[in-house]
């Protein structure tokens, strides 16, 4: 899979969970990669990079995954954003999927289920 044009950006409150995502990424053959520690800098970052993909965390400090979505998705409502998380409630899910989120991926994720997203998206 050739990624090399594609920006991604990592919205992760979890260092861990964004390196993880990262090396798995990079393995993948994506080399553009941001990150971000919360859902406003998910937000802002997205506003200054306007990346191709976004891995957005769910549960985030000060600002939830699902707010910086209808954020970001009120602005450009192309944006393809998946959801990241282990908190996988139903209701989690659902409010994700209805603030514009394309997909939801459950922690912890596999290589193959990002590679999925890749080519899909």
């Amino acid at each position: 899979m050739d990624c090399q044009n594609v920006k991604v950006l990592i919205a992760d409150d979890s260092l861990l969970a964004r390196k993880k995502l990262r090396d798995c990424l990079v393995s993948l053959g994506c080399v553009n990669i941001i990150e971000a520690q919360d859902g406003e800098e998910a937000y802002d970052q997205y506003i200054k990079e306007q990346p191709d993909l976004v891995f957005m965390d769910i549960v985030m400090p000060k600002k939830f995954g699902t707010d910086a979505v209808r954020e970001i998705i009120a602005e450009y409502p192309d944006a393809t954003i998946i959801m990241l998380s282990s908190v996988g409630t139903k209701k989690y899910v659902e409010d994700s999927l209805k603030a514009g989120a394309q997909d939801f991926i459950p922690k912890p994720f596999t290589s193959s289920q990002v590679s999925s997203i890749l080519e899909r998206f």
